[in-house]
């Protein structure tokens, strides 16, 4: 099975290379798994964003996360990265994955 190609929503790409360099290459390396059809090393679901939705947890100088959708064939798709600051993830960015997945179904039903 051929690599599924990765697509960046919204400002997903800029978010993960403003990563320091360690968390950006284990964000990286692990995104290359999902393409690859395997589960990263540290995740969780998050089914309050959508369903299907993945987080990957990072914790390599601190703790990053990069939630993503992988269920479609065509592509894995990016939603949002960020620098988790607090224990809880915060609703800015729990908003933000929202509105870009509505944005992407919206998409994958007008094609």
């Amino acid at each position: 099975m051929p690599d599924k190609p990765v697509v960046w929503l919204g400002s997903s790409l800029e978010d993960v290379r403003a990563f320091a360099d360690g968390p950006r290459r284990e964000a990286g390396y692990q995104l290359y798994r999902v393409q690859r059809g395997f589960e990263p090393d540290d995740w969780k679901p998050m089914p309050t964003v959508g369903s299907g939705v993945v987080e990957i947890r990072v914790h390599v100088g601190g703790a990053f996360r990069v939630l993503y959708v992988a269920k479609y064939s065509e592509a894995v798709y990016v939603l949002h990265a960020f620098e988790k600051k607090g224990r809880k993830t915060r609703r800015s960015d729990l908003a933000t994955a929202r509105r870009r997945l509505r944005a992407l179904l919206t998409q994958r039903r007008g094609a």
